[in-house]
């Protein structure tokens, strides 16, 4: 009976864990993307990492068979010569491809995610934190961007991108672990926990978010004392009316949110349309409103 009982209380945790693909443009040794890892696995999810063997920021949505590598991995991660894609001895869900993002989300979802999952494939792709923000103009160009969209587009996959404005790359083995990655770590969980826990299917079809974290500050210090607010990626003074959210039809720009962000910590939350990348439609927009309705604020 003991032993009934444990299992009933552990379903609820249970039924949320989940197959995680995550992926970056940072490379796959960046400090934000490691301690984002490890905060989905503490989380429960069962999590496997396929990101760039160096930093390959701005890379939009190339896609290029990987090639040998010549020279050692970002920060020494892999020696020279390792070949043209390659992983952790001791934690092998940590994959690297010597190509572009959208290569490395691609072999994730094709052949590590599978590999480790015993040919399952994953339910949700996630990509960064980003060493900095991704707003408006640099999306289309943001391989953190790049590799959700082609979660979204080519396989089906509901998909998160988040980026964090406080920048500085790091190593994977950086000591102490600064404040800035585990609060982006934290945040990027909640979020990602919010939309596992809205149930199935995560998102609409053809749409990902775009998720904009503000600087980590003296004021702006602890998960608890950021906010939510749904946002969209383009100004749209031509698109046709936003979903309707506090009092109005049209969401405030990423910009927007970050310009307000000051002590009030806010983060944007934009939800993309990955035929374009551009804003999605107000019935799409309406769906992740539903969703989040519980977490979201309104600008002041």
């Amino acid at each position: 009976m003991r032993g009934q009982a444990l299992l009933v209380a552990l379903l609820p945790h249970l039924a949320q864990a989940i197959r995680i693909i995550q992926s970056n443009d940072d490379g796959w040794a960046e400090l934000y993307v490691r301690s984002f890892h490890d905060a989905l696995n503490a989380a429960g999810h069962d999590v496997v990492l396929s990101a760039p063997a160096e930093n390959k920021s701005g890379s939009s949505s190339l896609d290029v068979e990987p090639i040998p590598r010549t020279k050692e991995c970002q920060y020494d991660s892999c020696p020279a010569n390792s070949g043209p894609v390659g992983r952790n001895a001791s934690s092998p869900r940590l994959n690297w491809v010597n190509s572009f993002p959208v290569t490395s989300m691609r072999y994730g979802i094709d052949t590590f995610g599978p590999q480790a999952w015993n040919g399952a494939a994953p339910e949700l792709a996630v990509s960064g934190p980003n060493v900095g923000s991704n707003l408006f103009l640099s999306v289309p160009f943001s391989g953190t961007v790049g590799t959700a969209v082609y979660a979204v587009r080519e396989e089906g996959i509901p998909a998160i991108a988040f980026s964090g404005e406080s920048g500085g790359t790091l190593a994977w083995n950086t000591v102490p672990i600064p404040a800035r990655s585990l609060v982006y770590a934290s945040l990027a969980t909640i979020l990602t926990k919010a939309i596992i826990a809205s149930g199935k299917p995560y998102l609409p079809e053809g749409v990902w978010l775009n998720v904009n974290f503000p600087e980590v500050t003296t004021t702006c210090a602890q998960p608890s004392q950021f906010k939510w607010a749904l946002s969209r990626i383009n100004p749209g003074f031509l698109s046709l009316p936003d979903v309707s959210q506090c009092g109005s039809s049209r969401l405030p720009t990423e910009t927007d949110v970050r310009d307000k962000a000051g002590d009030d910590c806010y983060i944007s939350v934009s939800v993309g349309d990955a035929a374009d990348k551009s804003t999605a439609s107000a019935d799409k927009q309406a769906v992740v409103l539903q969703k989040l309705k519980s977490m979201l604020t309104c600008l002041p």
